[in-house]
């Protein structure tokens, strides 16, 4: 899809880091000329060795979006992102461990216009997350609370164990408000007695809305687990041209 407009390289400075999980980060970044985000974008980061060799990652953006809100875009030049480090990573290691206060990096973005949310839109969200596939859910929940949004909101969270969790604090602040169901797939949380295991369609089905209230779908992680869970929640009724899906490597739950 064509972007609204033509993307340039940006520089973004670190001005703070905040550990999420002993292998995740939040990096704030100042942008200069930055024109703000939808919430679900994200934005390509390039880095370049003195010798001249570059690679260049995709990350999407934790942050609340600025555009598309009641009343109008408001203006910042600030953005987060939240980077889980992969093993044997290039990019990953280095912006969550390397990256000093005040150091830059660089970027471009907003990218992609399909899995975004808008603040005036009423209709219910039901939000899917697989691992770090969170992170541009959180700028949605985010963006819901920033602009007072009142629309139905569900998340379901797939996850390893509760030390693998993002953004656990906050979201107990959202509750129950959104209503939020996990899931474990390796350990439980201290005097959790319910089952592990993967997502299916008896999760998803008693955690997700029910498929007449016509909600927006939105399920972001790795591969296999978005394939199916989109597919189970087609099973389930769900229409298909209102689940929007993002997809990442081999990590997650």
């Amino acid at each position: 899809m064509t972007e609204p407009y033509t993307l340039s390289w940006l520089v973004g400075r670190l001005v703070a880091r905040r550990l999420e999980t002993p292998t995740a980060a939040t990096l704030e970044l100042d942008v200069p000329g930055w024109r703000g985000a939808m919430a679900g974008q994200h934005v390509d980061i390039r880095l370049t060795a003195e010798d001249g060799y570059s690679t260049q990652r995709s990350y999407s953006l934790a942050s609340p979006g600025t555009i598309g809100l009641p009343g109008g875009p408001v203006g910042s030049e600030r953005i987060a992102l939240t980077v889980q480090v992969v093993d044997d990573g290039e990019v990953s290691p280095y912006l969550t461990q390397d990256l000093q206060i005040g150091d830059e990096v660089e970027l471009r973005g907003p990218i992609g216009n399909w899995f975004v949310w808008h603040a005036t839109d009423p209709h219910p969200v039901q939000l899917v997350a697989g691992g770090s596939g969170l992170v541009p859910l959180m700028s949605m929940l985010r963006t819901r609370r920033s602009a007072g949004s009142v629309s139905p909101f569900r998340l379901l969270a797939s996850v390893r164990t509760p030390a693998d969790a993002l953004y656990a604090d906050e979201l107990a602040t959202l509750e129950p408000d959104v209503a939020i169901t996990r899931v474990w797939t390796r350990s439980g949380p201290p005097g959790f007695l319910g089952p592990l295991g993967r997502v299916n369609a008896a999760v998803l089905g008693g955690a997700c809305f029910p498929p007449d209230l016509n909600a927006h779908v939105f399920v972001c992680g790795p591969t296999p687990f978005v394939e199916l869970v989109a597919d189970t929640l087609v099973d389930l009724g769900h229409d298909p041209d209102r689940i929007r899906t993002e997809r990442f490597g081999p990590t997650g739950p």
